[in-house]
């Protein structure tokens, strides 16, 4: 089995997304720095003794989380606790089953781990809602990760409580585990909370980069039983020893105004959705739910190749969405409304006009 060594997503999102009509971020708009209260002086020293974790900070995320912190392993963004989570779980050659679509690089990720990947599906004529009936058709014996994301990436589907104990119970019948990626949840209102408090067959992973415009943070965590939590944190002595010690001291500070932060990214993702429906609603060559909550829609392109457009949206009217390729779904491209609304705005109208002029 060949190790898979890089990301084709992550190569095109670092080289090749930016544009000036960019509706190819998945997050919301970086907070401003100056709504903190933060001086200087509350980033000294610049670096701590080592330890496994920064005490303050595993005490604020244990509290966000609802956990104890010795269930709770400090990660640099949702990419890397998704890696180190799965790396602690797996050996070469064991079978994860894996949504379809999915997010591009937790597939390269297990690629590198050299994972036996299975697939499941969410359909698009469900709104890529989760099915645990799809689960068990596809889950065997050997199945030892059930990996999803909820909210769903790319669509925002949510998946409800109900569903992800089915899914829980479906994995405790094997023996394995469900690895859910909730970096997207806190974009959803109303929900119950992580799903880690389902069972002891959960591993979460989540940070503050996409819902809370605090990717340069990269304050990212994993909800992990405690013995498998104390695996990942020696695991982690390979790659990150321990987190910038500033960004920790930033981190806390963010978690102490969290919920100013996150009324934030609601009020501007409730504004946005405002924009982005009645665009979805107007386009008949357009396949696609109305977007209820999260930070991206997928729809899909009835006419034409996705790619050309792609290429023609970026080439002619200076705008980027992400191709579908990267999901696995060449007929689909990823649209993001995590930006400030007048850049939105814009963005949506030129958007409509590439679209027009792509049809004709």
């Amino acid at each position: 089995m060949k190790r898979v060594m890089n990301s084709a997503y992550m190569q095109w999102a670092k080289k090749s997304s930016g544009s000036r009509y960019n509706l190819a971020t998945s997050g919301v708009a970086s907070y401003p720095l100056s709504e903190l209260p933060v001086t200087v002086e509350d980033l000294d020293p610049l670096a701590r003794a080592g330890d496994y974790g920064y005490p303050p900070l595993q005490k604020a995320l244990a509290a966000h989380c609802g956990v104890a912190p010795e269930n709770v392993v400090a990660a640099a963004g949702t990419s890397m606790a998704n890696m180190l989570a799965m790396a602690a779980i797996l050996e070469p050659g064991d079978e994860v089953l894996v949504e379809h679509p999915t997010y591009e690089l937790l597939l390269s990720a297990l690629g590198y781990l050299q994972a036996d990947i299975h697939r499941f599906s969410r359909r698009s004529e469900t709104g890529f809602a989760l099915d645990p009936a799809e689960i068990e058709r596809a889950i065997t014996p050997r199945t030892r990760l059930i990996a999803i994301t909820n909210l769903h990436n790319p669509s925002s589907a949510f998946t409800s409580e109900a569903t992800l104990r089915a899914v829980g119970a479906i994995a405790r019948s094997v023996g394995a585990r469900v690895l859910s990626d909730e970096v997207y949840l806190d974009a959803a209102c109303n929900t119950s909370g992580t799903a880690f408090h389902l069972g002891p067959e959960f591993v979460v992973t989540s940070s503050l980069t996409k819902v809370y415009g605090l990717s340069g943070l990269r304050c990212g965590w994993i909800l992990a039983e405690p013995d498998l939590a104390r695996r990942i944190w020696q695991l982690d002595d390979l790659f990150d020893v321990n987190m910038a010690h500033p960004a920790e001291r930033l981190s806390v500070i963010a978690f102490q105004n969290i919920e100013r932060i996150r009324e934030r990214s609601r009020a501007l993702l409730e504004t946005n959705r405002a924009l982005l429906n009645p665009f979805l609603a107007s386009r008949s060559d357009l396949e696609v739910r109305p977007l209820e909550f999260g930070t991206t829609v997928f729809p899909r392109l009835l006419s034409g190749s996705v790619d050309s457009f792609c290429r023609f949206f970026r080439d002619r009217y200076f705008g980027t969405v992400v191709p579908g390729l990267f999901f696995e779904m060449p007929h689909h491209f990823r649209i993001g409304i995590g930006g400030e609304t007048a850049q939105l705005r814009e963005s949506l109208a030129q958007l409509s006009s590439a679209l027009d002029e792509f049809r004709s």
